[in-house]
């Protein structure tokens, strides 16, 4: 019975740390063309990084607000490729 508690601890474990890394955002806005944007984006990605830390060093039990905040990191990435790409057509 310890051992099937055992496997099933790290199974979980590993899917909750597969989860974390999944969602993880993407710096995909041009520091070239949109310095601040950038910047902006690479803060988010420095902040869901921080975010993991944290859970892990809590044993991921943050009542999911880590996993919201790391939701809403990821959406305001989305926003700020939305806002680069918008500047983009506007220049044209």
């Amino acid at each position: 019975m310890k051992k099937l508690t055992g496997v099933v601890s790290a199974a979980m474990l590993a899917l909750v740390a597969a989860a974390a890394f999944a969602a993880q955002p993407v710096r995909d806005v041009s520091g070239h063309r949109h310095p601040n944007i950038a910047a902006a984006q690479r803060l988010t990605d420095q902040a869901y990084h921080r975010i993991v830390a944290a859970q892990q060093a809590n044993e991921w039990d943050m009542d999911g607000h880590a996993a919201k905040a790391k939701d809403l990191l990821d959406q305001a990435n989305r926003e700020l490729k939305a806002a680069a790409e918008a500047a983009n057509h506007d220049r044209k």
